[in-house]
């Protein structure tokens, strides 16, 4: 029930703002009913006058030109109307995409995490590419259902009855059956769209673990996969234009009976019976391919329209996951008003000086800021880990330095990221300047925010483009090589076959490990945040490579609040603070040596590392 009721809150919502588009299709269907009436008329009556009556083609003319006339409004308004329901059509994919992109720039990062990525880009590309028909075809089609007929019924019930009635009795087969494959299309369209999503999942996990599958003799049996996903996609598919062509085949046959009992009747009574003048039998026999041609195509309509209502309902399973997942609520006045202050603030930016932070005042309060944690609960749905921090508050002052440490699957990073706002608690609270980091304005707080991940992301695009990303406002060439140069890269630039404008990222030249962390700490120092976070930044890395971070981040570190997760002994001892994880429980906090004092397991880690067995 939750699902439907989200489901017609979307297209509500939709159709809220297609309100006149709406309207100008009734206006047009009416006047397009019009026109057919008119058009039957007129073509009867010159008919009529011409072969019956042996009339002049001079005598005429008012006619035919009227006849004429009608004709090109009638291509005009089937004009207007198609184009109407493509600009529909093309606001409701505009919005169904904005949607999707602001859920998911906005979820927490399990949600964005969750789930294939290729099933994602799918939903997001031919989910909505398919909901198009709703708007462009299923919408006008169904409008003029609701118009064209009636006019047309009238107007035949006027000149005849019987042949009214034989219209009134056969043309609700059409909606009938309508209704009927339109419960089979619906099921089948989302069963078509769940094994696409699939398949792009699978073939997109294929492209970019293709090295690994062939290091591992694995490249046949994930090739036997995709076979099997894309046969899967291929039997959904087939399936719906099973449904489409048996759709199809019984409305013509209900069509064409229903002419032909109506011809048949018109017959007797004008050339057995004799009750029936020409032009009556010719006007009905004009208007009744219309009215029922009119229904089919609604039918096929219709049978599209469940279709998208399928693709549709796959956006809203998306939305639905990503709704209300994120740390920070935002209205769309505070985005405006947020983007308001970021402007403002890249005027404050472009004066600050590159060196070391200053503290200052800003829409969070004073900068550094403070932070403080109380009775933190956070739980994992899939994986059932859960964090916990203390019911005692824990306050990190401005400007103090943290290490996170614990063993492998400790939560560590969990903790980093309820610090950093990319988790939302379960329970418990952090402030920011005595303020709750959740009411705080997402955009102000993450202009002030950098954070170093051990796989920093590498966007396709030029190295400049790559450093320039860290900054929230126009920043020159030289601001660039600063930031390069004070994160160790002025080496590897000069190697970069066209420096700073080398494309690398996916299609240019690849970076190493090392090379993406400085890369990640070039655009640190580019932004220049008040809280800086660190993800075990120097795992892995070579120790000539570890020193240039350390070096780095040493710079990069001076008058901010850093947190970082840590495992050198050597960032351990250089914090101020440290937070001791055990199994998702925030065992303990201070210095080095209280911690060694009072902490046998943390002193029995510190044994560990200086053995050099622990990582």
């Amino acid at each position: 029930m939750g699902v439907k009721r989200r489901k017609a809150g979307l297209l509500s919502m939709l159709m809220s703002r297609q309100r006149k588009s709406l309207v100008l299709l009734a206006v047009i269907s009416l006047a397009l009913g019009a026109a057919i009436t008119g058009q039957a008329a007129l073509l009867a009556k010159a008919v009529q006058r011409i072969f019956v009556e042996g009339a002049s083609l001079s005598s005429v003319t008012t006619v035919v030109l009227g006849l004429l006339s009608v004709m090109a409004s009638r291509s005009l308004l089937v004009y207007g109307n198609g184009m109407i329901g493509l600009n529909m059509a093309a606001a409701a994919k505009t919005e169904m995409r904005s949607r999707l992109l602001r859920g998911l720039t906005r979820s927490s990062m399990p949600v964005s995490l969750g789930g294939q990525t290729g099933g994602k880009v799918s939903v997001a590309l031919d989910a909505v590419d398919e909901a198009e028909h709703y708007f462009s075809q299923y919408l006008p089609r169904m409008m003029e259902a609701s118009v064209i007929p009636l006019l047309v019924l009238g107007v035949v019930f006027y000149q005849h009855m019987n042949s009214g009635l034989i219209m009134l009795v056969t043309a609700p087969f059409i909606p009938l059956f309508m209704i009927l494959v339109g419960l089979s299309t619906r099921k089948k369209s989302e069963e078509k769209f769940d094994q696409l999503a699939a398949f792009s999942g699978t073939f997109l996990d294929s492209l970019q673990g293709l090295v690994t599958l062939k290091l591992f003799g694995r490249s046949r049996q994930q090739e036997k996969e995709i076979e099997r996903s894309s046969l899967a996609y291929r039997d959904a598919t087939m399936g719906i234009l099973r449904i489409a062509f048996i759709n199809t085949f019984a409305l013509e046959s209900i069509v064409m009976l229903s002419i032909g009992i109506v011809a048949l009747e018109l017959a007797l009574q004008l050339v057995v019976f004799k009750t029936l003048s020409f032009y009556t039998a010719f006007l009905i026999l004009l208007l009744v391919p219309e009215f029922y041609n009119l229904l089919k195509n609604t039918g096929t309509a219709f049978h599209g329209g469940r279709t998208s209502m399928g693709a549709i309902r796959t956006v809203e399973e998306l939305l639905e996951n990503t709704a209300g997942a994120g740390t920070f609520s935002i209205t769309p006045s505070d985005q405006d008003s947020s983007e308001r202050r970021s402007e403002d603030q890249d005027t404050v930016d472009k004066s600050r000086p590159k060196g070391e932070y200053e503290s200052k005042t800003s829409d969070l309060g004073p900068l550094p800021p403070s932070m403080e944690l109380e009775n933190l609960r956070f739980r994992y749905e899939q994986s059932g880990f859960e964090l916990h921090t203390g019911t005692a508050g824990i306050k990190i002052k401005p400007g103090q330095h943290v290490a996170i440490v614990g063993a492998s699957g400790s939560g560590k990073t969990t903790l980093l990221h309820l610090l950093s706002g990319l988790l939302k608690p379960d329970s418990g609270t952090i402030t920011v300047n005595g303020r709750e980091l959740g009411e705080l304005d997402e955009a102000a707080w993450f202009r002030h925010v950098g954070y170093i991940t051990q796989h920093p992301y590498i966007f396709a695009g030029t190295f400049a483009d790559n450093i320039v990303i860290g900054a929230g406002h126009y920043v020159s060439k030289e601001d660039i090589i600063k930031a390069a140069e004070a994160a160790g890269l002025g080496g590897l630039t000069e190697e970069l076959e066209q420096s700073y404008d080398t494309v690398v990222g996916e299609g240019g030249r690849g970076l190493s490990g090392g090379e993406k962390q400085r890369l990640a700490l070039a655009r640190a120092f580019l932004k220049r945040p008040a809280v800086l976070l660190f993800d075990e930044p120097t795992v892995g890395l070579d120790l000539h490579t570890e020193r240039i971070l350390q070096r780095s981040i040493t710079e990069l570190s001076r008058g901010v609040t850093m947190i970082t997760v840590a495992h050198r002994l050597y960032t351990i001892r250089q914090a101020d603070i440290i937070f001791f994880m055990e199994k998702g429980v925030l065992v303990d906090t201070g210095t080095h040596e209280e911690l060694l004092d009072r902490l046998p397991q943390y002193a029995e880690m510190v044994d560990v590392q200086r053995k050099g067995g622990w990582s």
